[in-house]
C-alpha cells in the first residue's frame, strides 16, 4: 500500500520541483530587473542635484565676475544649497590669483591644490568627496561646491529597497564608496551602472546574494520531500482508521462472552461508516441519554451561530460607516472638513476595534483582552494620524487582562480622545500606556496615558474647553469613577473594572 501510493504521488511531487525551479528563476530576473530601475533611479537623482547645484553656482560666480552681484548674494548661494545638503553645502570661489570671494563656513575639504582649483574637469572625485567645478563665463573665478558621502548617499537613495547594496561612484581610475552594506559585499554578488551628467562618472550599484545555505538547499528540494511525506502520511492514516481499528474490533468480538456489555466504539476512532454499523447493535442502550446530550448541543450551536452572525453583521456596518466616512473626507475641499471626517473615523475604528476584540474572545467568555485591544487601538489611531503626526510613537505596558464591554467602549473611546490630542499638541512626542492591577485588589486596574504633548499649556486648556474637556468628563462618568489629571507630568489616569 505504501509503494501504491508512493508510485501515485510521484508526478506530483515532480511537478512541484519544476514549480519551485521555475519560481527561483522568475525571481532572479525579477531581482535583476529591481536593481537595473534602482540605479537607474539613482543616476537620475544624483545628476539633477548636481545640475541643480550647478546652476546656482554659474549665476553666482557670473555675477561676481561681472561686477553684478550684491552684498547677500553669498548669503543666498549657502542658504540654497543648505536646502540641498543637510551638512551645511561646501562651497568656495576663488579668483586667477587664489583669492577666496564667497565660501561657506566650513573649512574646505583637502585634495584640491591651488594650482589645479581652474582644471579642465567639471566634476572630480576625491577620497573623500565628490567636487563640481563652476568657472565664470570670463576665466576669471572658479567656483568649487563639495559633497560627501553621506549627502551623496542621502540623495542616491532609491526608492525601491534593495538589501545588503552599495554604491560606487567610479572615474577612470578613481572610485568613491558612496554606501556599503554592514557586512560588506562578498561572495556572489550582481552590480549594475548608470552614467551621470558629466558623462565620465558612472554610477554603480552592487547586490549580495544571500549565501547558499542547508536551509535554502532543503527548500529546493522541498517538494519531494513533501512527496515522500504524503506518502507516509498516507499510509498512516490507512493504518489507524481503517485497519487497525477493524482489528481492535474482531478482538472484542472475539473476546465477548455472555452477560457482557460490549462497548468497542469507546476504543475505536474512526470515520468509516462500515466499522461503526458494526457497533450499532449497541446503540439502543444509550439511546436516550445520547438524544439528550446532542438536543442540548444543537441548541447551543444554534444559539452561537445566531450570535456570531449578529456581531458579524454589526462588524460590518460599522466597516460600512468607516468605508462612508473615508470616502467623503477624500471628496473634502479644505482641511478643517478632511480633519473632521478623520476625527470621526478614529472613534467609528475604535468601536470597531472594541467589538472585534469582544467577538474574538467570546468563545471562552473572558471579556475583551485589554492588551490586545490597546495594541490594535493605537496601530488604528496611528494609521489615520495626520501627516505631521506619522511618527507619533505609542509605547503600551499591560498586565493580561480582560475587561468587559461596557468598560472596553468609554476605555476605547478615551484613549482615541486623549491619543487625538497629544498628536494635535505634540505631533513628533511619544505616549506610554500602561494598564496594571491595583495592589491587593483582583477585580481593580489602574490606566495610565502619559505623554509630553499632554503637560499644562495654554494650547491644551483651549482645546480641553473647546471639546476635549467635556468628552474626557463624560467618558469617566460614563465609567463611574473620576479621571485624574497630572499637568506637570502630562498624565491621565482611572481606574476601570476588570473580570478577575
Amino acid at each position: 500500500m505504501f509503494l501504491i501510493l508512493t508510485l501515485a504521488l510521484l508526478p506530483l511531487g515532480l511537478i512541484a520541483l519544476v514549480a519551485s525551479l521555475q519560481a527561483i528563476r522568475t525571481a532572479d530576473l525579477e531581482k535583476e530587473a529591481l536593481l537595473r530601475v534602482a540605479v537607474t533611479q539613482s543616476a537620475r537623482k544624483l545628476t539633477a542635484d548636481l545640475q541643480s547645484d550647478r546652476t546656482a553656482l554659474e549665476l553666482t560666480v557670473n555675477a561676481i565676475a561681472n561686477g553684478a552681484a550684491d552684498k547677500g548674494m553669498c548669503r543666498r548661494l549657502a542658504f540654497f544649497l543648505t536646502s540641498h545638503d543637510a551638512e551645511g553645502g561646501h562651497f568656495y570661489i576663488y579668483d586667477r590669483a587664489g583669492h577666496i570671494l564667497c565660501q561657506s563656513s566650513q573649512l574646505e575639504p583637502a585634495g584640491i591644490t591651488p594650482a589645479n582649483r581652474f582644471d579642465r574637469p567639471i566634476a572630480q572625485l576625491l577620497p573623500t568627496h565628490l567636487v563640481s567645478r563652476v568657472r565664470s563665463g570670463n576665466g576669471r573665478l572658479v567656483a568649487l561646491s563639495y559633497y560627501s558621502r553621506a549627502h551623496l548617499e542621502s540623495v542616491a537613495d532609491p526608492a525601491t529597497a534593495l538589501q545588503n547594496r552599495q554604491l560606487t561612484l567610479r572615474q577612470g581610475n578613481r572610485q568613491l564608496v558612496v554606501s556599503r552594506p554592514g557586512g560588506g559585499v562578498s561572495g556572489h554578488s550582481n552590480s549594475l551602472s548608470a552614467r551621470l551628467d558629466p558623462p565620465d562618472i558612472l554610477l554603480t550599484m552592487t547586490v549580495r546574494e544571500p549565501p547558499a545555505t542547508l536551509a535554502r538547499m532543503l527548500s529546493l528540494f522541498l517538494p519531494l520531500v513533501m512527496w515522500f511525506a504524503a506518502a507516509a502520511i498516507g499510509w498512516f492514516v490507512v493504518n489507524r482508521l481503517l485497519i487497525r481499528p477493524l482489528v481492535l474490533l474482531r478482538r472484542v468480538v472475539a473476546a465477548y462472552q455472555p452477560g457482557e456489555v460490549l462497548e468497542p466504539l469507546q476504543r475505536i476512532r474512526t470515520p468509516a461508516l462500515e466499522i461503526m454499523a458494526l457497533g450499532e447493535t449497541f446503540h439502543e442502550i444509550s439511546k436516550d441519554v445520547a438524544t439528550h446530550e446532542a438536543e442540548m448541543a444543537e441548541g447551543l450551536e444554534t444559539q452561537r451561530k445566531l450570535t456570531r452572525e449578529v456581531h458579524h453583521r454589526v462588524k460590518n456596518n460599522l466597516q460600512i460607516i468607516a468605508s462612508l466616512i473615508n470616502l467623503h473626507a477624500r471628496s473634502a475641499h479644505n482641511i478643517e472638513a478632511s480633519d473632521a471626517y478623520a476625527s470621526i473615523q478614529r472613534r467609528v475604528d475604535a468601536l470597531s476595534v472594541v467589538h472585534r476584540n469582544h467577538f474574538a474572545e467570546l468563545e471562552e467568555n473572558r471579556g475583551v483582552g485589554v492588551r490586545p485591544l490597546i495594541s490594535e487601538l493605537s496601530a488604528s489611531l496611528r494609521g489615520t494620524a495626520p501627516a505631521l503626526a506619522r511618527r507619533f510613537a505609542i509605547q503600551i505596558d499591560s498586565d493580561n487582562l480582560h475587561i468587559s464591554q461596557d468598560v472596553a467602549v468609554p476605555i476605547a473611546f478615551l484613549l482615541t480622545e486623549l491619543v487625538e490630542l497629544a498628536m494635535m499638541l505634540a505631533p513628533q512626542a511619544t505616549m506610554r500606556i500602561s494598564v496594571q492591577l491595583e495592589p491587593d485588589r483582583d477585580d481593580r486596574a489602574r490606566l495610565t496615558v502619559r505623554s509630553t504633548g499632554l503637560r499644562s499649556s495654554d494650547d491644551m486648556a483651549s482645546h480641553l474647553d473647546e471639546r476635549y474637556g467635556r468628552v474626557l468628563t463624560g467618558l469617566s462618568r460614563q465609567l463611574r469613577t473620576p479621571l485624574e489629571y497630572d499637568g506637570d507630568a502630562g498624565s491621565y489616569s482611572i481606574l476601570i473594572t476588570v473580570i478577575p
